[in-house]
């Protein structure tokens, strides 16, 4: 290696500096999920990340904010992407309804991260102030997101005219049973869900209820002959 790319290269402390705060998120994602937001300690952390404890807190004050941050990181940016996509996106409505969920669903439900659903329902009561934040920073973001696209299709003809705010909250509620299925019940039931097809078949229902509804046959034959007969 030459001097010029020694030079260039960042002695491996700096890199490992740098480092922490992705290592310190990935490990406290991973016992959230897995021990609940009371279960978690900033000493496992901690030691997951293979940092000590006084490094911790150079990042976060304290487990709260870890929590928030890690929220931010993978659910928080997931959904500011999406806005931004769709803000953008020039084809049909019902495309892009079904590219928010597929992208839900491969970036949050089934990863990791889908878990904090989990830890959401089973203590958001014995935790307000993080009940709120999750509240401010996720559901309503993505309940927007939801209605933007719903109201786009109703204003291009695309869809039939709803009321938006409880439309998107009866279809988030089927994403979030998904989440819960995954780490929940679905790996102690002997009845498999296929997710994709899950998915599938929620947004082909929702699409159906949405669609404008179309003149029956006998209708459009009647006012034929109507129009023939003048």
């Amino acid at each position: 290696m030459s001097a010029t790319a020694r030079t260039a290269m960042p002695p491996r402390w700096e890199r490992r500096k740098e480092a922490r705060p992705a290592e310190l998120l990935a490990a406290a994602l991973d016992l959230f999920v897995d021990k609940g937001y009371a279960g978690t300690r900033l000493d496992d952390v901690a030691a997951r990340a293979q940092v000590s404890k006084g490094t911790l807190y150079l990042y976060f004050a304290n487990k709260e904010e870890l929590f928030k941050a890690v929220v931010r990181e993978s659910v928080v940016t997931l959904i500011r992407n999406s806005a931004e996509q769709a803000a953008v996106a020039t084809g049909s409505s019902e495309a892009l309804l079904r590219q928010l969920v597929d992208t839900w669903w491969a970036e949050f439900g089934n990863t990791q991260a889908g878990g904090i659903s989990k830890l959401m329902m089973a203590e958001s009561g014995n935790f307000p102030e993080i009940a709120r934040f999750f509240l401010d920073e996720v559901i309503e973001p993505w309940h927007a997101l939801l209605g933007q696209v719903i109201d786009r299709g109703i204003e291009r003809g695309e869809f039939r005219p709803v009321q938006t705010p409880m439309y998107v909250r009866v279809m988030t509620a089927p994403l979030v049973m998904l989440s819960l299925w995954k780490h929940s019940f679905g790996p102690c039931s002997a009845q498999a869900i296929d997710p994709q097809q899950y998915l599938a078949t929620m947004v082909d229902a929702h699409l159906a209820s949405l669609r404008p509804p179309q003149a029956s046959p006998s209708r459009q034959s009647a006012s034929g002959r109507k129009s023939h007969k003048r």
